[in-house]
């Protein structure tokens, strides 16, 4: 029975130790605790294997070291127990009962742990006895276990937000961006992931995006009554003066370089019939007076002109906030301005002068963008490391946000752990779980031998003692 025993143990650890694989595995690096890329602490999951790191294989080899001596220790047993057996029939004396008892139940205690700890990762001796190879047959069952263990007691918002609150990220967060130095990383990283946006994003999509939205967005909002009320206010505060006053110094230096074609122009409109001279000198009659008139105009802030022209913008632009028929000319003066290709190419040629005006401020360490970022970035964290009601909203955001995340993602988040472990292969990852458990389970085993001998030495203690 017992070269039986030994004869199952040795095979039940042979098959623990081959690691399955699906197809030839990269060799292990030596020293730099990966296979294949895989970092020690990962389970990566190849098809429905998993695959085993040289942090596993060192694992796997400790197993074995302890299965060795737990093993040693039940033939030792079995060996002390077959001269203590050997003995009392000799005659030896009441000591080799005592050591046999205890050799005994040693054996027993180290057969029973050795068939619990196999029994854990495969069936014993291959013999399909129930409720054996617990974690290949129960695997699904535990990786769900473990996903709603993990939602109910990690995944709560109860208990995000008693962490969160206890953390205090808020003024932790301003502390750090108030250090120095951190303020300018803040503004380099934003600087590349803006410049990194800008790069990906496609001209012409957006252009088209840009004009598309500001077309839609000035057709949708009326300008004539807006208009009113700025043209209003600038005629009462007497803002249009200087544009008067421009025109009017315009008009009077364009009358002086252009006096010839001015005096032909009138020419030409007088009738055929007259004389040349006398057109002549209508022509002449007629500059002279445009010039005086433009003269006194640009000369004189009291003339006549100019007050008829503010009681002409006043009324125009009482007009455009109440008078319906010069509202409707002007949206429909707007909608026309809007449809015409100079004006579409215009909104969409914007983008690109955006875009190159922000590229060169993220790039340009010393940019008023990026100088207002860092300001901005080192103000902000001085208050948020400062102000306590600051901190409380700061963090109640965090914790609504947080507890949004859990309360919408839980399923999936937990789903994401049982479906993992479901699709394990069931015996990959019993020897993966075994290689990381498997050197402690063997300590059951030694502590079975140990406090069996003791036990059966105390049970036959007991017994002699009663007149067994």
């Amino acid at each position: 029975m017992l070269g039986a025993a030994a004869g199952g143990l040795r095979a039940a650890r042979g098959r623990t130790c081959p690691a399955r694989t699906d197809g030839p595995r990269p060799p292990l690096a030596p020293g730099n605790g990966q296979t294949g890329g895989v970092s020690d602490d990962a389970f990566s999951g190849t098809g429905p294997g998993v695959r085993f790191t040289a942090a596993d294989e060192e694992k796997r080899r400790g197993v074995r070291r302890m299965k060795t001596i737990a093993t040693g220790l039940l033939a030792f047993a079995s060996l002390v127990f077959a001269l203590a057996t050997w003995a009392k029939a000799a005659g030896a004396g009441a000591w080799a009962g005592y050591l046999a008892a205890a050799a005994e139940a040693g054996m027993v205690g180290a057969l029973a742990d050795w068939f619990a700890v196999t029994a854990l990762f495969r069936r014993p001796f291959g013999l399909p006895i129930p409720h054996t190879a617990i974690i290949p047959t129960k695997k699904d069952a535990f990786g769900k276990s473990l996903g709603d263990f993990v939602g109910d007691n990690f995944l709560s918002g109860r208990v995000v937000r008693g962490r969160l609150a206890a953390l205090g990220i808020a003024r932790r967060l301003g502390e750090w961006l108030a250090a120095p130095g951190s303020a300018e990383r803040v503004t380099k990283e934003a600087s590349a992931a803006l410049r990194g946006v800008l790069a990906v994003l496609r001209d012409d999509d957006v252009q088209a995006v840009v004009g598309e939205a500001v077309t839609r967005r000035a057709a949708a909002t009326s300008v004539a009554e807006p208009m009113g009320r700025m043209l209003g206010k600038v005629v009462s505060d007497g803002g249009h003066h200087g544009v008067v006053d421009l025109v009017a110094v315009r008009v009077h230096d364009w009358l002086t370089e252009n006096h010839e074609e001015v005096v032909q122009r009138v020419t030409q409109k007088t009738p055929g019939w007259t004389p040349k001279f006398l057109d002549h000198q209508v022509g002449e009659r007629v500059y002279k007076e445009l010039m005086r008139f433009v003269t006194d105009i640009r000369d004189d802030p009291d003339h006549a002109a100019r007050g008829a022209i503010d009681n002409f913008l006043a009324d125009f632009a009482t007009e455009l906030q109440t008078d319906p028929a010069t509202i409707a000319r002007v949206e429909r003066a707007k909608a026309d301005l809007l449809v015409r290709p100079e004006v579409q190419d215009l909104i969409a040629s914007t983008w690109a002068a955006v875009r190159a005006l922000v590229l060169n401020a993220a790039e340009d360490e010393d940019s008023e963008l990026r100088r207002r970022i860092r300001d901005g970035v080192r103000d902000f964290g001085a208050r948020l490391a400062t102000d306590p009601k600051l901190q409380a909203k700061v963090d109640g955001w965090l914790q609504d946000a947080a507890q949004y995340l859990v309360d919408t993602y839980r399923t999936e988040i937990t789903s994401l752990i049982s479906e993992t472990v479901a699709g394990w292969d069931a015996d990959d990852a019993s020897r993966k779980i075994e290689a990381n458990v498997g050197r402690d389970l063997q300590f059951i085993r030694i502590n079975g031998t140990v406090v069996g001998a003791l036990a059966g030495l105390l049970i036959h203690t007991v017994a002699v003692a009663l007149g067994g």
